[in-house]
């Protein structure tokens, strides 16, 4: 008996489990693209539903394209660029072509010169490993940049299938609605969300002829601050619009803190300028380096909220790095910020433990 499909997030459905993916009422299970109690409850109340998937079952789905013949599109997110690395990629994909994707290009400022965004992301992906023979630059919220990336698409695959991959939050389900809302007219074909892990099974979808696109589950990689708080909570620390920068002046011996979730003590080299890229919606504070940690034990879920979390990870559960920069250089919190600052700055940065902290250079000026 052939198995029925959720059309959102591609789970086989079910109606013995309401835990597991895939699960539908029974009387929902006759109907004509039906969709999973999940999917249902995402759709029409941005609300995402708990549910028990072993992490090991995303990566096996994935080791199964080693096997395949096709090409691999490769989606970042120009936020969280080292949040976008899926490890073992190489393993994964074997010696397949990979299309790179810079996905949510208009979270950044206008006076971003893309070259050198394009030109930091293949410095990144060399340095992981990974070879694209091309890279795009795309927002697929806001439909930039698709009609270049078909074109691309079709060029490289050749008549063969198309797999998107990539880690959870990077936004590649949101870019194939888009590809077959501007083929097909229909919209919504699959389940979207700000939510980590939604895409469930392989989703094939016709592009004409005998080749298929597939998305693929987001690999979940625990050094994203996304695993850090509630789901909704996301909404805070996740930007939704063009990114405006904070600025601060710091002396040595300050300290801002970046919501609960990040603190950048400024210890050393003289007066210097910070600008901070994040959420329109987390608050940044400043204070003494002296006063840090009693100011984080009394305000955690006070004046550095949102989001509220479960336990002062910054006092009790955190890893530290320290930086000096000696170039225009971005600090990159992975999934929450990026601060920008000048050379001759010695800098600690605090974040819980297991989040990935890299200082890179800017994006902002300087030769591509």
């Amino acid at each position: 008996m052939e198995q029925l499909k959720c059309i959102g997030c591609g789970a086989v459905l079910q109606s013995e489990d309401e835990t597991k993916p895939g699960f539908i009422p029974a009387s929902g299970m006759g109907r004509e693209d039906a969709i999973c109690k999940r999917c249902y409850r995402l759709k029409h109340y941005n609300e995402v539903m708990d549910l028990d998937v072993d992490s090991g079952e995303f990566m096996a789905m994935l080791n199964a394209l080693y096997e395949t013949d096709g090409l691999i599109v490769k989606v970042l997110d120009v936020f969280d660029f080292n949040g976008s690395i899926i490890p073992s990629f190489n393993r994964i994909v074997g010696d397949k072509k990979v299309l790179a994707v810079i996905n949510k290009i208009d979270l950044l400022p206008r006076s971003v010169n893309r070259n050198r965004v394009v030109h930091r992301a293949k410095h990144m992906l060399s340095e992981a490993g990974i070879k694209a023979v091309d890279t795009v630059v795309i927002s697929a919220k806001k439909n930039e940049g698709i009609d270049m990336l078909v074109r691309k698409m079709q060029d490289l695959a050749r008549g063969q299938d198309v797999y998107v991959v990539g880690t959870t939050n990077v936004g590649k389900s949101t870019l194939i609605n888009k590809l077959i809302e501007n083929t097909t007219g229909d919209k919504e074909v699959i389940t979207t969300s700000k939510f980590p892990g939604t895409t469930l099974d392989l989703i094939d979808i016709p592009l004409g002829g005998d080749s298929y696109i597939f998305d693929t589950p987001g690999v979940v990689v625990d050094s994203q601050m996304a695993h850090y708080v509630h789901k909704d909570s996301l909404k805070y620390i996740t930007p939704g619009k063009e990114i405006k920068s904070k600025g601060f002046q710091l002396d040595p011996g300050q300290t801002l803190f970046i919501s609960n979730l990040a603190r950048i003590d400024f210890t050393d080299g003289g007066r210097s300028s910070f600008n901070v890229y994040a959420s329109d919606k987390v608050n940044i504070h400043r204070t003494k380096l002296r006063n840090a940690d009693e100011f984080y034990d009394r305000h955690y879920n006070g004046l550095l909220a949102p989001p509220e979390i479960d336990r002062p990870y910054l006092s009790e559960e955190f890893s530290e790095f320290e930086f000096t920069t000696d170039a225009d250089s971005d600090i990159s919190i992975s999934g929450l910020a990026f601060i920008s600052t000048g050379p001759g700055a010695t800098v600690r940065v605090r974040v819980p433990k297991g989040v990935d902290v890299v200082l890179r250079p800017t994006i902002f000026k300087g030769g591509v």
